[in-house]
């Protein structure tokens, strides 16, 4: 399971996130920055210094945030 960035980043791209993981799973993207689903270590520390509650557990994603992980895997596979 993975962590996932969804809508409230996009644009706002504040970073503390990045700064945070300790596998270095998050890469910025044009609009936002993504996790990558297979490397990320489910240890929660970019979910909570999220300045705009952006980031969420897979399993908590409601149904029209999935396409943000569908985002990312497609960042990480190209």
């Amino acid at each position: 399971m993975a962590f996932v960035i969804t809508f409230p980043c996009q644009g706002e791209k504040a970073a503390e996130c990045v700064e945070v993981c300790p596998v270095d799973c998050i890469a910025e993207g044009k609009d936002q920055f993504y996790i990558d689903p297979d490397i990320c270590i489910d240890c929660g520390a970019c979910q909570a210094v999220c300045p705009v509650d952006a980031i969420f557990h897979e399993e908590e994603l409601l149904d029209e945030d999935m396409e943000y992980f569908e985002k990312a895997k497609k960042f990480f596979t190209t």
